[in-house]
């Protein structure tokens, strides 16, 4: 008779994947390239991002035009999530906080190439403000899970 023992430790447990599933009822909301409510279930870890803008390596405000820091902030977010280790396809949520929705809706397309390009399936709320800091026009805080 042969007998064989395995530590609980030597034990491989299976790590259960990431599910993402997008809910909307709707399709008008598909041309802005945003969901109405993601659910992420088995998560590894969720990363906070605080709201990124045209703000330059030195921390100097950027003051050019809004498709520049559009350009810039979405750059300086997509650095943040990975510097942190995650992957942009894994935002769940991103509020956009912009001084002028008219200008900001004038350059959406490059959020929306910037989104389509990283197979983001995202919540979106846009707010418009009064001001953002200093010359600042636009902002991206997002919520990414892995």
């Amino acid at each position: 008779m042969l007998l064989t023992f395995v530590s609980a430790t030597a034990q491989i447990k299976k790590e259960k994947q990431m599910e993402k599933k997008e809910f909307s009822p709707w399709k008008w909301q598909d041309e802005l390239s945003y969901v109405q409510a993601v659910e992420v279930k088995n998560v590894q870890g969720t990363l906070y991002c605080a709201g990124q803008a045209a703000v330059h390596a030195d921390g100097i405000s950027s003051n050019a035009p809004m498709k520049e820091q559009i350009i810039e902030a979405l750059q300086n977010l997509e650095l943040v999530i990975s510097t942190a280790g995650y992957e942009p396809k894994g935002i769940v949520r991103l509020n956009i906080y912009s001084t002028s929705e008219k200008e900001l809706f004038e350059h959406f397309d490059i959020v929306q190439a910037w989104i389509a390009k990283h197979g983001i399936k995202q919540a979106t709320t846009v707010f418009q403000v009064v001001s953002l800091y200093k010359t600042l026009k636009v902002e991206f805080e997002a919520t990414v899970v892995k």
